[in-house]
C-alpha cells in the first residue's frame, strides 16, 4: 500500500477514539513484504539455559526416525517438541524498534515504515523429557559379542553401531547416550559398540572370581595387572578389563597400582540371572540355597539385589521366583502398565516400584505414576494396585 501521511494517521486515531497525547509520538506503519508467507518460518520457545547454549555457539539437534515424535537435544538433555497454537498472529519484523529503543526527543511527526517478513500462528514448545534409550539395547542385542573365537562374529550380517550411528538413531542427547552405554555395560570393539553375550560375560566373570578365590585376594582389592597376566592367555586382555569395569570400581593405590573393588550386589545379581534364565519358575527356598552356594566366597545374597530382574510369587505354594527384567518391558508409560497388569493382576507398591521407577520424569514419584495409571484397593490390610482399564 501507499505510505501513510501524518494527517492520515491522526484521522485514524480520531476514528478509533484514541487520544494522541497518551501515545508515543512515533508511529509504525506495517505492510506485508513481497515474500511474507505463513509456514516459511518456525518459532521455537527456549528456556534461558538452552538460549545460552545457542548463544555460546553450541548446537541443538532434532532427533528421531520418520515414525517417531521429534525430540530436541542439547549436549546433555532431551526435550519433547509440541506445537502450541496462539490466538494472536505473531509477526516477524526485521529491525523493529521497541518503544524503549525509540528516541523520545524526536519531533512528533515521526512515522516509521516497517515491512512484515513473515508470520505464524504457532510455535514449538519444548518440554524436558526422559531420553528414549530403550532401542539402544535392542539394537546392540541383535548381535551380541560371543568372544574372539566365535566364528559367527566374523560372518555376522547384522548391522553394527558406532557412536555416530547411535547419535542418529537414538532420541537422546550425546551425554545421555554415552552414560547409558556404561549403564548397559556396552564395550567398544573395533570401533563398534557391542554388548557381551550373557554366557560369554558369565564365562569371563567366572575366570575372574576363580582367580580371586585361588589367590585369596580381598574382594575389595583385586589387582588389574595380575589379572591380565594370569588370564591373558584365556581371553583378550581388554575383555578381562571390561569385565572388571562392569563388575567392580576401579581405583589407584598410593603406589600407582590399579585395583578393583568388586561389586557384591552386581555379581550376586548376575549369578541369579544365570540360574533363573533356564527355568520358567523356581521354588524360592531352593533357589535361595543354590544361589548362595553359587556366588564367590564371602559374598551374601539378598533378594533386594534382584529388583527389576526377578519377581517373587508369594501367592503360590510353595513360593516361587521367576525372571522378569525391566529392560524387556515397553518404554511407553501406558503400555508398560498394561504389560505389568497382564503379568499380575494386583501389585503391591514394593513389588511394582522397580518396574516403573525408570518411567518417573524429573521430580515425579512412583506414587504419582501409580495414581495416574492404576487404581488402589485394600487386600488383607495391604494396599494393592490394579489396572484402570480392562486388560485383554
Amino acid at each position: 500500500g501507499a505510505m501513510r501521511s501524518r494527517a492520515e494517521v491522526d484521522a485514524t486515531l480520531q476514528t478509533a477514539k484514541l487520544n494522541p497525547a497518551e501515545l508515543l509520538p512515533a508511529v509504525h506503519c506495517l505492510s506485508f513484504g513481497p515474500q511474507a508467507g505463513a509456514g516459511e518460518c518456525c518459532l521455537l520457545q527456549l528456556e534461558p539455559g538452552l538460549c545460552a547454549e545457542l548463544e555460546a555457539g553450541r548446537s541443538l539437534v532434532i532427533r528421531g526416525e520418520k515414525d517417531e515424535q521429534a525430540v530436541l537435544c542439547s549436549k546433555d538433555k532431551t526435550y519433547d517438541m509440541k506445537i502450541a497454537d496462539t490466538s494472536n498472529m505473531l509477526l516477524f519484523i526485521p529491525g523493529l524498534k521497541t518503544p524503549d529503543e525509540l528516541d523520545t526527543d524526536q519531533p512528533s511527526c515521526n512515522i516509521i515504515h516497517s515491512q512484515i517478513a513473515g508470520f505464524s500462528n504457532n510455535y514449538w514448545e519444548l518440554r524436558r523429557c526422559r531420553p528414549k534409550l530403550k532401542k539402544m539395547r535392542k539394537f546392540l542385542m541383535e548381535d551380541p559379542y560371543k568372544g574372539p573365537d566365535s566364528q559367527k562374529d566374523q560372518t555376522s550380517t547384522f548391522s553394527r553401531y558406532t557412536t555416530e550411528d547411535l547419535l542418529s538413531l537414538i532420541q537422546a542427547s550425546e551425554e545421555e547416550i554415552l552414560h547409558h552405554l556404561q549403564v548397559i555395560d556396552a564395550c567398544k570393539i573395533e570401533g563398534y559398540w557391542r554388548i557381551l553375550d550373557f554366557d560369554y560375560e558369565m564365562k569371563l566373570l567366572n575366570h575372574v572370581t576363580q582367580l580371586i578365590d585361588s589367590e585369596s585376594w580381598s574382594l575389595s582389592k583385586v589387582p588389574l595387572r595380575t589379572c591380565l597376566e594370569e588370564l591373558g592367555s584365556l581371553e583378550p586382555t581388554e575383555m578381562i578389563e571390561h569385565i572388571l569395569l562392569s563388575y567392580g570400581r576401579k581405583y589407584i593405590d598410593d603406589a600407582g597400582e590399579v585395583y578393583f573393588e568388586m561389586c557384591e550386589d552386581k555379581i550376586c545379581r548376575a549369578t541369579a540371572e544365570m540360574l533363573l534364565q533356564n527355568a520358567v519358575k523356581f521354588n524360592l527356598s531352593e533357589f535361595q540355597e543354590v544361589w548362595q552356594q553359587s556366588v564367590p566366597e564371602g559374598m551374601t545374597t539378598r533378594l533386594d539385589q534382584l529388583k527389576g530382574l526377578a519377581l517373587v510369587d508369594k501367592s503360590s505354594r510353595p513360593e516361587t521366583i521367576f525372571l522378569l527384567k525391566v529392560e524387556d518391558l515397553p518404554e511407553d508409560n501406558q503400555e508398560r502398565f498394561n504389560s505389568l497388569f497382564s503379568i499380575r493382576e494386583k501389585w503391591t507398591e514394593v513389588d511394582i516400584a522397580p518396574y516403573i521407577q525408570d518411567l518417573c520424569a524429573e521430580k515425579q514419584t512412583v506414587c504419582a505414576l501409580l495414581t495416574k495409571y492404576a487404581r488402589s484397593s485394600m487386600q488383607n490390610g495391604v494396599k494393592v494396585y490394579n489396572s484402570r482399564r480392562p486388560i485383554s
